[in-house]
């Protein structure tokens, strides 16, 4: 497993503040348990876990339409792998070596020599910080070396290792984890009841305001948090065909009286007209709200914003729309009456 970039043991957590190490079981995945929290655990109630101690908690979506987790507008960017968090005092670290590595083989029983050799830190003032996964399915290749699954963190880190925990690791996971409301959207005629050359009206029922998700740890002394804020700034509407006129278009979504809602200046709606049938098919219209996201370096949503940036954040809602010939829909209905 040493070889493999996944740990000879992994963590088993609770999200209880909870850790046991349970050794590989010759599956080729570590014995995880089933109570494993995943990278969005609880996220969808206002809170949940991460890792061994991070916690998440989001604020309730104005919306009372749909949520789902968010997406980046950035295809390129992705949230961290894994992670170092504080994990054990040098007594804690020590029994935990002793007991989770006992008649291991090598090369865990090499690794548990290491320690020992350095006497675990005892009497040394830090923590034993030990790698953290955001979920266990080791799709992706963790940075961390699998020499140190653990590494021995003074008061004064001097040089902090890159994969430490801090709050730019925090509000990645937060905004990972961030529930977004979908676009409450009304069309006028329904779906199924579109017609070629009469203009669909697309109404925009807002009842949008930001989004803010908390990621934070408070465990042995040590206490970061981090929490994204998603401000919705623009309605995108796509037709699902070039048949259409127009094919797509962008409103900005501006603060009113009642949370955030279409630039009325701007027209506060959409008019598409199907220029052709669907056929025996469905056209795939869809609409989506894009989020400006920053974070601040606390539990606080309003504190400074900080950087580096967060890329936007995306809510799309898809569904199936049936546009007919108005000729062949009277045709219908003249036989239907006959």
């Amino acid at each position: 497993m040493l070889g493999t970039g996944c740990p000879a043991y992994a963590d088993e957590t609770t999200g209880g503040g909870q850790t046991t190490t349970q050794p590989d079981t010759g599956s080729g995945q570590p014995d995880t348990g089933s109570d494993q929290p995943g990278a969005d655990s609880g996220a969808e109630s206002g809170s949940g876990s991460i890792g061994a101690h991070i916690r998440i908690n989001q604020s309730t979506p104005a919306s009372r339409g749909s949520t789902a987790s968010a997406t980046s507008s950035d295809v390129n960017w992705k949230p961290p792998v894994c992670w170092y968090e504080p994990m054990y005092t040098p007594e804690e670290y020590e029994k935990f070596i002793k007991t989770a590595y006992a008649g291991a083989g090598k090369p865990a029983a090499d690794y548990a020599k290491k320690r020992d050799e350095q006497d675990y830190h005892k009497g040394d003032k830090g923590l034993w910080w030990q790698v953290q996964f955001r979920d266990l399915t080791y799709d992706e290749a963790c940075p961390v070396t699998p020499d140190n699954w653990e590494i021995w963190v003074p008061p004064a880190d001097p040089q902090p290792d890159p994969n430490k925990l801090t709050p730019e690791i925090l509000s990645e996971l937060a905004f990972n984890s961030t529930k977004l409301p979908a676009p409450p959207v009304e069309l006028q005629p329904r779906a199924d009841r579109l017609l070629v050359n009469l203009g669909t009206r697309v109404a925009f029922k807002g009842d949008l305001d930001r989004v803010w998700t908390t990621a934070s740890i408070n465990y042995k002394g040590v206490q970061l948090a981090a929490t994204t804020v998603a401000t919705p700034v623009a309605l995108k509407v796509d037709a699902g065909t070039a048949d259409a006129d127009p094919q797509s278009c962008t409103y900005d979504l501006v603060k009113g009286k009642d949370g955030y809602t279409a630039d009325s200046g701007a027209g506060a709606g959409c008019n598409v007209t199907y220029l052709r049938s669907s056929g025996s098919g469905t056209y795939p219209f869809k609409t989506s709200i894009t989020w400006k996201v920053t974070w601040t370096d606390s539990a606080d949503p309003d504190g400074p914003p900080q950087q580096p940036g967060l890329p936007d954040g995306l809510s799309t809602f898809e569904q199936d729309v049936t546009v007919k010939e108005a000729q062949a829909v009277n045709r219908a209905s003249g036989i239907s009456h006959g």
